[in-house]
């Protein structure tokens, strides 16, 4: 059976390798090595046009926005808290377009940390712009408590209360159109949004590539699968 096509999103970053350092589009490795261990094909997808997101979306069963830089404030309509960090408006408005298109066609969407709040704010949803003890230190992964809430996509792929590997100081604040919150944190942080409708839309603001449950990422690729 051919593996469904996964398309990743990517960072835009300076980078130094070798005698090189330019601008590069980067993606930890452990994301493709998710997308793979999970039973998919795993394609980078950097920064383009918007205009082209639509015919992108087309060629892939699956699609995953994955974590990184904050979103730019004045995409919610707020002014950019202090503790905000620098925009990457590259990013911003590529991924907004991806996920545009992916909902509009149907495309089974992941969005993983960033990438899930940038679905709620591609949804007319709100952010929180900073919050403490979702991470250990600068550069260290940290882990938390999750707890599923009953009846959700999400409760149907990880039923029970799970530690997650976990890293930002951002969150959901008000929900964007048509997404239910579908899991917590212990201090009340939407630690997972999905949409109402049939279409398979996930959001987690977690990790998964940084630990080994692949029960997320094995619910995206199947949904991309069929």
């Amino acid at each position: 059976m051919t593996k469904p096509l996964i398309g990743v999103t990517t960072y835009l970053d300076q980078a130094r390798w070798g005698v090189w350092d330019m601008t590069a589009a980067l993606l930890p490795a452990r994301y493709p090595r998710l997308v793979r261990e999970s039973g998919g094909l795993a394609v980078m997808l950097p920064p383009d046009g918007p205009e082209a997101a639509a015919a992108v979306v087309a060629r892939l069963d699956g699609l995953v926005v994955a974590g990184g830089a904050d979103v730019e404030p004045v995409r919610y309509g707020a002014e950019p808290d202090p503790r905000t960090g620098p925009p990457a408006r590259a990013r911003d408005s590529w991924e907004l377009a991806l996920v545009d298109a992916a909902l509009a066609s149907g495309t089974p969407l992941l969005g993983i940390c960033r990438g899930m709040q940038l679905l709620n704010v591609a949804l007319g949803g709100t952010l929180i712009q900073h919050l403490d003890g979702h991470v250990e230190a600068v550069g260290v992964i940290g882990r938390h408590a999750v707890k599923p809430v009953p009846g959700t996509r999400y409760a149907s792929l990880v039923p029970e209360l799970t530690e997650v590997p976990t890293y930002h100081h951002q969150a959901v604040d008000r929900l964007g159109t048509g997404l239910t919150a579908s899991a917590h944190a212990e201090d009340g942080t939407v630690e997972a949004v999905e949409t109402d409708g049939p279409g398979w839309v996930l959001g987690v603001q977690w990790h998964p590539e940084m630990g080994e449950d692949l029960r997320v990422m094995r619910g995206l690729v199947e949904a991309a699968a069929r």
